[in-house]
């Protein structure tokens, strides 16, 4: 479906140079800024690109370079609603055919990772481009955990990273996530993140994966668990809902492709303490019967009580437990079961439960990017079990 850009063009076409590549660079420290404005003059001919920094007066540094002011809000960890508006907005100006949106610490990021994600949508046919980081293996388990499995059962997208904060455009991709960040801004909703990759798959526009290699990712201003997991499911699930005529119908993922970062031989080290979330798992499982019985079925439940009696290195979560637990909750969140803060809220500690099994398998000597691989498998394989759940929520009541 197509959407209607209300974003109007200011410039005249006589007063355009136009540019192949717009880059977006998110809010950097002044050495930061300054090496990855350096690593862009070196990855495109410097005509074929404006840069938008929020601090533009870096072009005294770089007079060979075009480089503008990004208007962009307060500085946040992600990629976000404004950030989608703005580069387009920006785009529009400065005649770009695409857009290379470069995140906080984009410093990082290697010359070729920063030049295969612009080529992927100037000189190749992809609208989107998203990068795939090597990451340690216990980063970004929020996203290993639900952000990837859902996306990719869902949406048959095999983008290891939904939520990447380095993404390539194409103008038709720009216009729509636009149009959509348009919706949040609207209602003052600024900060919240959108997810490109269920847009394209929905808008049957081309993905592609860039393997970026290692990367240091921002953190958040405070890393509180309590307020991310929510925050980030919450956007998920109400993305999910929304575009649920898309997902309900059959669709297969394309080909694994040959990823130079798989992960596979990833070794981790056993000694991380998991009885903090064995111990948040049971004290949930103790005070929290009352709202998992509302949001999970019988068959569900008991799983969780075989669990509760698992302690230590023997605790081992079923992948597709977890992704029928996962599926629930989404459709509670739907149904509205109960308050949707409530009920992020009580997803937590099974999260935690997952993440203590993940640790305990990786301990054995699998890795942890192959077990991941096994969730994600689980999810796909239960998605007729969310259809039918979402279609006729009442069957499965007790």
């Amino acid at each position: 479906m197509a959407t209607t850009n209300p974003i109007l063009d200011v410039t005249s076409p006589s007063e355009r140079t136009g540019c192949s590549l717009l880059v977006l660079l998110a809010a950097l420290p002044p050495d930061q800024l300054g090496e990855a404005i350096a690593k862009l003059a070196s990855a495109f001919p410097p005509e074929d690109i404006v840069i938008a920094a929020v601090d533009p007066l870096v072009a005294e540094a770089h007079p060979g370079l075009r480089i503008v002011a990004n208007p962009v809000g307060k500085a946040s960890w992600m990629l976000t609603a404004a950030d989608f508006v703005n580069g387009h907005l920006l785009a529009q100006e400065h005649g770009a055919r695409a857009i290379l949106m470069l995140g906080p610490e984009a410093g990082s990021l290697e010359l070729p990772a920063l030049r295969e994600l612009g080529q992927a949508v100037t000189a190749n046919s992809t609208d989107l481009a998203v990068a795939r980081y090597d990451l340690p293996p216990r980063a970004g388990l929020v996203n290993s955990a639900i952000l990837y499995p859902l996306t990719r059962a869902l949406f048959a997208a095999r983008t290891r990273y939904p939520l990447a904060i380095d993404l390539g455009l194409s103008s038709r991709m720009a216009e729509r996530l636009a149009g959509v960040g348009q919706r949040f801004t609207a209602i003052n909703q600024h900060d919240a993140p959108l997810w490109p990759v269920n847009e394209a798959a929905v808008a049957g526009f081309a993905i592609s994966e860039i393997d970026v290699g290692a990367r240091v990712l921002p953190q958040p201003a405070e890393p509180d668990l309590n307020a991310i997991l929510p925050g980030l499911a919450g956007s998920l699930f109400a993305d999910i809902e929304a575009k649920a005529a898309f997902w309900q119908r059959a669709r297969q993922a394309p080909q694994a492709r040959t990823s130079t970062l798989n992960g596979f031989g990833q070794t981790v080290d056993a000694s991380t303490d998991i009885a903090p979330m064995l111990q948040a798992f049971h004290l949930a499982y103790s005070n929290l019967q009352e709202i998992w019985s509302l949001v999970l079925p019988p068959n569900t439940l008991l799983g969780l009580k075989r669990l509760s009696v698992a302690e230590g290195a023997s605790f081992r979560m079923p992948e597709s437990l977890w992704a029928r637990i996962v599926y629930d909750f989404l459709l509670a969140y739907r149904l509205r079961t109960i308050n949707r803060g409530h009920l992020l809220g009580a997803l937590i500690p099974l999260y935690l439960a997952w993440v203590a099994s993940h640790i305990n398998i990786a301990a054995t000597g699998v890795s942890p990017e192959r077990h991941i691989e096994t969730v994600v498998a689980a999810f796909e394989a239960e998605k007729p079990y969310i259809v039918s759940r979402w279609r006729w929520p009442d069957r499965f009541n007790p």
